[in-house]
């Protein structure tokens, strides 16, 4: 075979190898989750471990907004914020919020509804559970 032929040879069977290979994302969706001390209309965490992002979705309920927004008018009713996460084990960790002597992590463990803060100071660590979720879905999507 000539080395242009050896070359295209090679190239269709890269091609048909690649082409018939599939893309799996996970997505987990933990839904109507109450909070330790505040009180929502919506929270949810969105959970993209194929881009390794969290997403929070959450609506203060009045009572809740009213609180927060007295000492700080910038609060909003309804608040979306992304974080980057990491798995870890059966873990999923946001990333280090903090300084490197005190930092913070929220902390879900895979397929379980709770939801943790993770806090450390000066090595010494803490995890105090914020939230119960009442649904999980998790969605595996193919492309």
């Amino acid at each position: 075979m000539k080395k242009s032929n050896l070359g295209k040879f090679f190239l269709i069977i890269f091609i048909l190898i690649f082409s018939h290979t599939k893309c799996y994302s996970e997505i987990i969706v933990l839904s109507k989750c109450d909070h330790k001390e505040d009180k929502f209309l919506k929270n949810e965490y969105i959970l993209n471990l194929n881009e390794l992002l969290m997403t929070r979705n959450y609506v203060y309920n009045e009572k809740t907004y009213q609180k927060y927004r007295i000492t700080d008018l910038s609060v909003k009713k309804s608040n979306t914020y992304v974080r980057n996460i990491y798995e870890e084990d059966d873990k999923i960790f946001t990333l280090k919020h903090g300084y490197p002597q005190f930092y913070t992590q929220i902390l879900i463990y895979k397929g379980k509804p709770e939801i943790f803060m993770k806090s450390v100071l000066n090595d010494i660590e803490g995890i105090s559970k914020i939230s119960t979720c009442k649904k999980i879905e998790k969605f595996d999507q193919q492309s």
